[in-house]
């Protein structure tokens, strides 16, 4: 069993929307053959709550829109640390930079096919560590002003 084209639609356009509002590190999964709950899975993250939550709403906003999907359940709001969006066919999770480390889901889903993205969603692979090192290095130099 593969995705079918409904899925890879609603996949395609959610990491469009994803990657438009500045997502890292976005992937998809072909999850058909191992759960019978959907077909696939959508991963994004940023860093921080803000950025969490302008993603999922331009995601919800798009996939609404342009292909009349509304999910049938939204997790994780008040926090905007992780926030999964299930639309039955697809699911999607939008993720704080540190729980997208901490919880890994690419390790729990790695043996499943990569689905082809959009060559903007593409562009997003490697920014939350292109980020973490700006950040680092940002700290670092305003730590010595702060003390």
């Amino acid at each position: 069993m593969t995705a079918t084209d409904r899925s890879l639609e609603l996949i395609n356009t959610a990491a469009q929307a994803a990657a438009d509002k500045l997502a890292h590190d976005i992937i998809a999964y072909d999850v058909s053959d191992v759960l019978s709950i959907t077909d696939a899975f959508l991963l994004a993250s940023a860093p921080n709550d803000r950025q969490v939550k302008s993603i999922v709403d331009e995601i919800e906003e798009r996939l609404n829109k342009e292909l009349d999907a509304k999910p049938v359940r939204r997790e994780g709001d008040r926090e905007a640390r992780w926030v999964l969006l299930d639309y039955v066919d697809i699911v999607v999770h939008v993720q704080h930079s540190e729980e997208r480390v901490f919880y890994a889901l690419e390790r729990l889903w790695k043996d499943c096919p990569e689905l082809d993205l959009p060559a903007d969603a593409k562009a997003t692979r490697g920014k939350a560590a292109e980020h973490a090192k700006l950040q680092d290095a940002e700290d670092a130099g305003l730590g010595g002003e702060l003390r």
